[in-house]
């Protein structure tokens, strides 16, 4: 099974949550049908911060406990671990279950250490894996978000000075029913410059301008222009800029 982690963060009944998830799962065609339970164990925190996600001195006893659950779902071979949500003072993992007969075993030897928190837990029919996908998996705009960070970081281990404005570039793939006319004069009169098109793939449309790539701008920006790709049947494909120290 791929295993490709994100952490990232997003506002869950109103508070704000840190939602880990294995994105990779999505690509298996038929885990739905290998583990169609829903299982949970959710922990009450002793320590929370102020905000409701973890504090740094009880990051090691949750991540142990998250490790003992993991590990203990392999011995049991009960289920598949997919994320985790911390939000309003608790933390929930959350597994996919092939079967249920040995639940109570399973709890039993993953949480034996933990007596001393306040742990809730329970398992549910989930066919389609909706929490999966409409709780823990990341949406496009969410994507986009982990994206423009993992850009943001790479620069700034080069030395990047993210603030100072540059020339970036953006694409969009055109699907079937693209109105990619509009678009393009929309992208102008926001002082975007289109690159020539012969000089693009087929099927895509690459545009630039000057901006800044600092993390909350270059979010902003991008969050707009999915909104606007998805207004003309157009697909936002990402960014790219050179670094600049100076």
């Amino acid at each position: 099974m791929d295993e490709h982690w994100e952490i990232y963060m997003k506002t869950i009944d109103g508070m704000i949550a840190s939602v880990q998830c294995n994105v990779g799962l999505v690509r298996e065609e038929d885990i739905k049908a290998m583990y169609p339970t829903i299982g949970f164990v959710k922990v009450m925190l002793k320590n929370p911060k102020e905000n409701g996600l973890l504090d740094d001195t009880e990051q090691a006893e949750i991540s142990y406990l998250e490790d003992k659950i993991e590990s203990s779902l392999i011995k049991f071979r009960i289920g598949k671990y997919v994320g985790r949500i911390i939000s309003q003072g608790s933390v929930t993992f959350v597994f996919y279950l092939q079967f249920t007969y040995n639940w109570e075993d399973f709890l039993s030897y993953a949480l034996e250490e933990f007596e001393s928190y306040e742990i809730i837990h329970g398992f549910q029919a989930d066919n389609e894996w909706n929490y999966y996908h409409r709780l823990l998996y990341p949406t496009i705009y969410e994507l986009q978000i982990i994206h423009n960070h993992k850009v943001c970081d790479n620069l700034r281990a080069n030395e990047d000075l993210l603030k100072i404005p540059r020339m970036i570039e953006h694409s969009f793939y055109v699907t079937k029913d693209a109105n990619s006319d509009m678009l393009k004069e929309e992208l102008i009169k926001d002082g975007f410059t289109l690159q020539e098109e012969t000089k693009n793939p087929e099927n895509k449309i690459i545009f630039y301008r000057k901006d800044t790539p600092f993390y909350y701008d270059i979010d902003e920006l991008t969050l707009d222009l999915i909104k606007l790709g998805e207004k003309h049947g157009v697909v936002y494909d990402g960014w790219e800029t050179s670094i600049v120290k100076s």
